[in-house]
């Protein structure tokens, strides 16, 4: 059997974490098995549904990483295709005309309110005589269910799930004004698509039960399902805004790489052994959707930090580069060039490309470079006389790392200071500031003209 997954968002918001993760879960598990994955974007809620939220489903999974195979399926589009099926079980009678109105289904609800249960349609069109049916009321078509018995799911994650078939209603398939129901549309679409295996979130669970019957009345294979649990927040709510619940698009913005969040969301209620670092390949390889827990995984900001932090220091520095230079302003690309090469001094310590971006800002200053008010309480002085001291000797140096660190040490002996009364204000003349990559490897990565003119602007003799 060809493996055949997809990943079927609702574009009625951006895509979040919950559900990159339901994609990246169907993308490893279809690329391990050599199937196919597909994309389907479930537009029917036309009052809700938008372009934008489209175009951002569609970049997210980009960005991810995520490609799919063939044409993206729009669910709209094939409403006349979901309307024929519900007719036809109409027309076999495993389907009727239910005319019902809105008053009558008010009455239920409010006896089902009443009663402490859920709102669950009394079947009285069930096997009344269509000729019976009321003017002007347009009818909907309801699915003729089991009455009796059990609806038994093998989930792949959930384990056997059973719900006896008295507590599921005759659900509706096609609406009065013959628009399909969002039930209807996904099972025939699954099943157009040859679905083999579902992979959703778990607040899909109790739709799986109404779908399977649907299935069997349709008389069609039924796929595998695959529940897997939801993210909670780190004190295990349900994810929202406040714990971090925002769209894959700001996770990008915020500094995340896209492999930082292929692995975080794949250790979310899923792992191999102690593996944290765990690259895109060894995930295809080792991914399989059994494996996946039954808990709700938790987000933590900490550990996501962490992690991209090691993914920026594995991370190439020209890619880096491009990255750092859409967040400054003003960048001409002799700073650029800089950025560049001192990129592995810069990313060790950042653990967003935000924070990168800030790191680097010294290196595309222009001078006078702005000087921070803690870097400027460096320069004293004696910081002054010290910067204009050693100037010359550094400008005696070829402007290699090593021959700056010669320069400087033999200054410090020669003059009987300590080494840092003098690295400390050449790190405030050179980065503006009190922190930066070592001060040798700055030096040379800005170069004789740009170092030199630093270290006279700050020591006052430009």
């Amino acid at each position: 059997m060809t493996v055949v997954t997809r990943f079927a968002p609702s574009p009625t918001g951006y895509l979040h974490i919950g559900g990159a993760r339901t994609a990246l879960f169907n993308w490893l598990y279809t690329r391990r098995l050599g199937g196919t994955f597909r994309l389907r974007i479930e537009d029917t809620d036309r009052a809700r549904s938008t372009d934008d939220a489209i175009k951002l489903i569609i970049e997210g999974l980009k960005w991810l990483g995520l490609d799919w195979d063939g044409e993206v399926v729009m669910q709209f589009a094939r409403a006349q295709r979901h309307a024929e099926v519900a007719r036809q079980l109409l027309a076999e009678g495993k389907a009727y005309h239910c005319y019902c109105t809105a008053e009558e289904l008010e009455e239920m609800r409010a006896k089902a309110r009443a009663e402490g249960k859920p709102m669950r349609y009394d079947g009285r069109w069930r096997n009344r005589d269509p000729k019976d049916g009321v003017p002007n009321v347009p009818p909907v078509i309801r699915l003729k269910a089991p009455q009796t018995g059990e609806t038994v799911i093998d989930d792949l994650v959930q384990g056997r799930v059973i719900v006896a078939n008295d507590v599921l209603d005759d659900m509706v398939l096609l609406r009065g004004d013959g628009t399909p129901t969002y039930m209807l549309s996904v099972v025939v679409d699954d099943h157009d698509m040859d679905i083999t295996y579902v992979i959703r979130g778990d607040d899909h669970l109790n739709n799986a039960f109404r779908q399977y019957q649907l299935y069997q009345a349709c008389g069609w294979k039924v796929p595998l399902f695959a529940h897997v649990p939801l993210i909670h927040g780190p004190d295990g709510a349900k994810l929202s805004k406040r714990h971090g619940a925002l769209g894959l698009e700001a996770y990008r913005d915020m500094g995340y790489l896209p492999e930082t969040m292929r692995n975080y969301l794949l250790r979310l209620g899923w792992g191999h052994g102690d593996d944290e670092i765990i690259s895109t390949d060894q995930a295809i390889q080792w991914f399989d959707i059994k494996d996946v827990g039954r808990n709700a995984a938790r987000l933590d900001m900490a550990k996501l930090d962490n992690l991209n932090g090691h993914y920026i220091r594995e991370a190439d520095n020209a890619r880096l580069t491009t990255l750092v230079a859409g967040r400054l302003k003003d960048v001409d690309p002799a700073g650029l060039a800089r950025v560049e090469r001192g990129m592995n001094g810069l990313k060790q310590r950042a653990k967003t490309i935000i924070e990168l971006a800030e790191n680097a800002r010294f290196y595309t200053a222009k001078r006078p470079i702005p000087i921070s008010a803690k870097a400027q309480a460096l320069l004293t002085a004696d910081g002054k006389a010290l910067l204009a001291g050693v100037q010359p000797a550094l400008a005696a140096t070829d402007f290699s790392e090593p021959a700056l660190e010669d320069a400087v040490r033999q200054f410090v002996e020669g003059f009987k200071v300590k080494l840092g009364q003098v690295a400390q204000p050449l790190r405030a003349a050179l980065a503006g500031e009190t922190t930066s990559p070592g001060i040798f490897e700055v030096m040379a990565v800005l170069g004789r003209e740009e170092a030199l003119g630093r270290i006279a602007d700050a020591a006052g003799q430009a």
